[in-house]
């Protein structure tokens, strides 16, 4: 308190003695110490001022009202795609539901269908013929509406056929009944075995009268390597001499008919399984001239051999395509006795379709042909030529095969031919040697066609053809060197 009252003292001395100062010395205006302010002599310019410092103030107001516009603009566009995707969420729930209902209500009508339905699909029974309810209790899903109008009865292999008491015998369904296709469509909500069954392999069933026996077996062809391999697989109803068979194979690739490749013998069986395989070294070049020849033979007490039978097959393109093995059967073929003639025999098959009017020739083999002695002749076909009243209508040729007194063909020719022309159409087929040139040598002929043209042999196997259409005719002939038919 007292240094408050001192400060007090001291403040009023300074102020009497400035006061004192002022009034006995003269100074300048106390106004001079005020600081100078700004004159304004136009209103306009006091209106610009007042406009700058307004766009000032203004400029964060209208950056802040911006951006709150723009947030808004952008909640609205945010709310109405939420309120799209919405109304499609509750659209597709309400589809789905619907869905459900009205499966619902289509099962409720099937276990309440009456006779009137029926009458839709079955018109040949009566409408008041059924009563009872049109598909089995627990079925998971809707009967076709050609099966809704019959009554169903559970069987102990749970499957469902039709109640005996139908009063409509014409739509009778049995079980497991094999020859009627409505039973095996009846059975709903199971797999139909019939309809996966693999085809029966026939050639183990199916034997032709005189069948000398049957021959499995397989080939493949090496083009790398060029090695053919030969699996001889089994045997079936052979024909053996005595009461017992124990047969053996003997292979040969011809026409080199010294080597050859044996199996083992097998003891007192008619229907042997061998499951052998062979190798033979041939080049890519010949392989398609070579014929592969099965000899089956039964071996008796005395250790000597018995043919039974033969297979000759062709190693053909068609055969050696790819990289797997291929399974052929063939039958067995007895062995000429007869002796070749003076020029050699050709076999071939003549068959006519009168349907299509087709003449079908099948080359088949040639056996005891004179080659010439000239090296250079190294090949030997068959030409087929189709001929009326002495024309030449249509020729055609098989692949030649490397000079071999007994080539096998097999190669099938197909003509055009009317019924009323085969009383003046006839075939003549002529065996050739040919040249690495152009050059040709005919080696024989033999001429088949009615009796204008033909006698003998010739003459019975074509009108056996014309006796058994769409029949194979096989038969062998002597060749002759008549150069006129």
């Amino acid at each position: 308190m007292e240094r408050k009252a001192r400060s007090s003292q001291l403040a009023a001395g300074q102020e009497v003695w400035v006061s004192f100062l002022l009034t006995t010395q003269p100074g300048p205006d106390p106004r001079a110490w005020e600081a100078p302010r700004p004159r304004v002599t136009r209103r306009r310019d006091l209106a610009c001022l007042a406009q700058d410092r307004g766009s000032e103030l203004s400029q964060p107001a209208q950056t802040e009202a911006s951006q709150v516009q723009a947030k808004q603009v952008v909640l609205v566009i945010g709310g109405i795609l939420g309120g799209l995707l919405l109304l499609l969420l509750l659209m597709g729930v309400s589809w789905c539901l619907w869905k459900r209902l009205c499966a619902t209500f289509t099962y409720e009508e099937l276990s309440g269908a009456t006779a009137a339905s029926s009458t839709q699909g079955h018109k040949l029974c009566p409408p008041d013929a059924r009563t009872q309810a049109s598909r089995p209790p627990g079925v998971p899903f809707v009967v076709p509406p050609s099966l809704q109008s019959q009554d169903w009865v559970p069987l102990s292999s749970r499957e469902w056929a039709q109640a005996p008491q139908d009063p409509c015998p014409a739509l009778e369904l049995l079980p497991h009944a094999t020859g009627s296709n409505l039973g095996d469509a009846c059975v709903v909500g199971t797999i139909n075995p019939a309809l996966y069954k693999i085809p029966e392999d026939k050639s183990e069933t199916h034997f032709p009268e005189g069948c000398l026996g049957r021959l499995w077996f397989s080939v493949e062809y090496q083009q790398e390597a060029e090695r053919l391999l030969v699996g001889l697989i089994k045997a079936q109803r052979l024909q053996a001499p005595s009461e017992t068979c124990s047969p053996l194979v003997k292979l040969h690739l011809l026409p080199d008919e010294r080597r050859f490749l044996q199996s083992k013998t097998k003891c007192r069986t008619t229907s042997p399984q061998f499951d052998e395989h062979f190798i033979f070294q041939v080049s890519s070049k010949s392989v398609t001239q070579r014929v592969l020849r099965f000899s089956v033979y039964h071996v008796d007490r005395q250790r000597k051999h018995q043919l039974l039978g033969q297979v000759l097959f062709p190693l053909k393109k068609e055969t050696l395509v790819g990289d797997c093995r291929r399974i052929i059967w063939r039958d067995l073929e007895a062995e000429s006795l007869e002796p070749p003639s003076k020029f050699g025999d050709l076999q071939f098959c003549l068959s006519y379709n009168d349907c299509l009017n087709r003449l079908t020739v099948i080359v088949l083999r040639a056996k005891g042909l004179r080659l010439q002695e000239d090296t250079s002749f190294v090949s030997v076909l068959v030409k087929v030529s189709l001929m009326n009243h002495n024309k030449f209508v249509k020729c055609k040729k098989t692949s030649a095969v490397l000079g071999s007194a007994n080539p096998v063909y097999s190669e099938t020719f197909s003509f055009k031919a009317d019924p009323a022309e085969l009383d003046t159409a006839s075939l003549s087929l002529t065996v050739l040697q040919r040249a690495e040139g152009d050059r040709s040598c005919e080696l024989g002929r033999v001429v088949v066609g009615p009796y204008m043209y033909t006698r003998g042999k010739e003459l019975e196997h074509w009108n056996e053809m014309l006796s058994k259409p769409k029949e194979l005719v096989r038969r062998w002939h002597a060749l002759c060197r008549t150069t006129e038919p």
